[in-house]
């Protein structure tokens, strides 16, 4: 007889603690009461696309994060998580019959906008959904750092390696694309097992060329900061060119955290990044890792000046104790009210949130006054 597996109380508490985790490095770095239209182009935000405004075979759009909740409650809403240098395209010409709420005055269209299959919910270049009701296998999605698009560990022509939240992806897509990328992926990337292993064992990682041992003095490592003061440097990507390292040119590469410090920022190089359109990859600061940092710093800011938080330090352990009872309590009662909405397949309406919590109101005010109270 198979034992059950159990969960404990505090398991169940650290999952949730994840879970807002995860919200707030998402979602607390984008505004959620205002458009986001007047900043114009931000640099980084969260985005949604709405299949029941722009359903496939119409025009990709996408909205900020207020108009999500705002001027698309109730519709079917695709999660893009974060997307670069994107302006808000709520109620512009591409939503037939709809105004945004927040911020009605807005241009017909945000030319400067980038747009791929992601806006109408499929992925990958398997082009499905996620999550995907047919699809078994399960299988981590991961970001391209470039196109921005997601694409399964299984798709992405290489092992994924350990530590993968720390590191970023391009995919193998974007480095034929830009091809310089793969002279930084020979001294820059994440080593593939097969190459590692055979650096180790002193052997060459491609026929025909020296090991990194043989090597070692005739590489250049780029170096991570300069100063304005000193004269234009020489080209450090074609030191790293002539210095002949290779790297199978297949599959995504994964980079180090830091990586992009190491490229060469020379006017040269400044002027291929611009033209190639990624001069988004000498700074650091567009990384989604820096975005969910700020907004968990947000997040935390906001904790500390929460105008609750500063009324419980007033009180003492007694009543402080009864409120965190109270709070607990209401929470339970929540969830078995949106468990009875999940049995049934039904959709939970604000306005069933709204009268649960006039129902726990009325509750409250028949109990005798108490420390959960008091003033």
């Amino acid at each position: 007889m198979c034992e059950e597996q159990t969960v404990s109380l505090v398991d169940v508490l650290e999952e949730d603690e994840e879970l807002e985790e995860e919200a707030s490095a998402v979602l607390a770095g984008s505004d959620s009461d205002h458009c986001s239209y007047p900043q114009g182009y931000v640099k980084r935000q969260a985005l949604y696309a709405c299949s029941t405004c722009t359903p496939p075979g119409g025009e990709a759009a996408g909205v900020c994060l207020a108009c999500s909740y705002k001027c698309h409650e109730g519709h079917d809403l695709f999660e893009l998580y974060t997307k670069r240098n994107f302006r808000c395209d709520c109620g512009n010409r591409k939503f037939s019959g709809l105004q945004c709420k927040l911020h009605p005055d807005k241009d017909d269209v945000n030319n400067l906008n980038k747009y791929s299959h992601n806006f109408f919910g499929v992925y990958c270049t398997c082009l499905r959904p996620y999550p995907d009701p047919d699809d078994e296998v399960e299988d981590e999605m991961i970001q391209c750092v470039v196109c921005e698009d997601w694409l399964h560990g299984r798709h992405l022509g290489c092992v994924v390696p350990d530590c993968v939240e720390t590191q970023e992806m391009i995919c193998e897509s974007c480095m034929n694309k830009h091809q310089f990328l793969w002279t930084y992926a020979a001294h820059l990337g994440v080593q593939r097992p097969a190459q590692q292993t055979k650096e180790e064992k002193g052997e060459p990682s491609e026929p025909g060329h020296s090991s990194k041992e043989e090597n070692s003095e005739d590489i250049v490592e780029p170096s991570c900061k300069r100063s304005r003061e000193e004269a234009e440097p020489s080209c450090r990507l074609k030191e790293l060119q002539e210095a002949g390292q290779k790297r199978d040119q297949s599959g995504a590469v994964f980079w180090p955290s830091g990586w992009r410090s190491k490229l060469c920022s020379c006017s040269s190089c400044q002027v291929q990044l611009s033209e190639a359109g990624v001069s988004f990859l000498l700074d650091e600061s567009d990384t989604v890792l820096a975005y969910e940092n700020k907004g968990k710093n947000n997040e935390q800011t906001q904790q500390r000046h929460d105008p609750l938080m500063s009324a419980l330090d007033n009180l003492n352990r007694v009543q402080q104790l009864e409120i965190i009872h109270g709070y607990n309590d209401m929470k339970t009662e929540l969830k078995d009210f949106l468990q009875t909405f999940a049995a049934e397949g039904k959709v939970v309406t604000s306005d069933d949130i709204r009268q649960f919590f006039e129902q726990q109101s009325r509750k409250r005010r028949r109990i005798d006054s108490g420390p959960f109270f008091c003033s």
